[in-house]
């Protein structure tokens, strides 16, 4: 049985969102980082990369999710990226479950679907919505140095992930896989 940590990026300042997504909330209050953790509950961790208003996020999470500081989150979700991946290199996961703070419709079903795709430390697999890829992406742990390698900017993974077979998941069915920019 591969073991599989969820990693959850929300440490961006949300500029063109008017604010850090990861204070952001519905209209009905529903938080969107606690939202966020709970669709990545079949993941046998949660550990959320934090940045912009670390402080106050982290006091909205639930205690069994770890929380990592990025330094460097203005630099870009491959900031995050990178943090993540090399705080949980020191784990015995052989698999990362990637998603995004901004996503509110990706929900436990598609992280479900996302981890049946799983093929232990060699696994590239990511969720796509009509055919066309998204997230939560899925990486084993052979791929991780790959993927910290050429995580820059805003870019994350997708560079890496360009070069490689990856496994594409439809969700469609699911949910739109959309994330939000704007409020």
């Amino acid at each position: 049985m591969t073991s599989v940590v969820g990693l959850l990026l929300a440490a961006g300042a949300g500029e063109r969102f008017g604010g850090p997504k990861a204070l952001a909330r519905d209209a009905d209050g529903t938080s969107w980082l606690l939202r966020s953790v709970h669709a990545l509950r079949p993941c046998a961790e949660i550990v959320v990369v934090l940045g912009a208003e670390a402080a106050r996020a982290s006091a909205l999470l639930p205690m069994s999710v770890s929380r990592i500081r990025c330094d460097d989150w203005a630099e870009g979700m491959g900031a995050s990226l990178r943090s993540g991946l090399e705080a949980i290199a020191y784990t015995d996961h052989d698999a990362v479950l990637v998603s995004l703070v901004d996503l509110p419709d990706v929900g436990g079903a598609v992280v479900a679907r996302v981890l049946d795709a799983d093929h232990g430390r060699a696994t590239l697999a990511r969720a796509a919505y009509d055919g066309v890829p998204g997230h939560p992406v899925l990486l084993g742990r052979d791929h991780w140095a790959g993927v910290v390698e050429t995580a820059t900017g805003d870019r994350g993974a997708r560079d890496y992930l360009a070069t490689h077979d990856v496994e594409l998941v439809e969700c469609g069915d699911l949910a739109t896989g959309a994330d939000i920019d704007h409020r």
